[in-house]
């Protein structure tokens, strides 16, 4: 089972930088308010690191079945 991570884009798009907009874009978040859920890994954690101040970042339910050989 992988960990999830649920990312809220809580600031605006227009001031930031434009690497900034691509990082958020890259990671699904295009309007205010949005919410995605993500799968947790070292790449993801730093494109979050990258824009921390604009996110809201939970951590979510894990996912997937659980693992029918235990």
């Amino acid at each position: 089972m992988t960990k999830k991570l649920q990312i809220t884009l809580l600031r605006s798009l227009v001031a930031c930088q434009p690497k900034q907009r691509r990082t958020l874009r890259a990671l699904g978040l295009t309007k205010v308010g949005q919410t995605v859920e993500q799968k947790d890994t070292p790449a993801l954690r730093g494109m979050i690191r990258a824009v921390d101040f604009m996110v809201k970042v939970e951590e979510g339910a894990e996912g997937g079945a659980p693992d029918a050989s235990a």
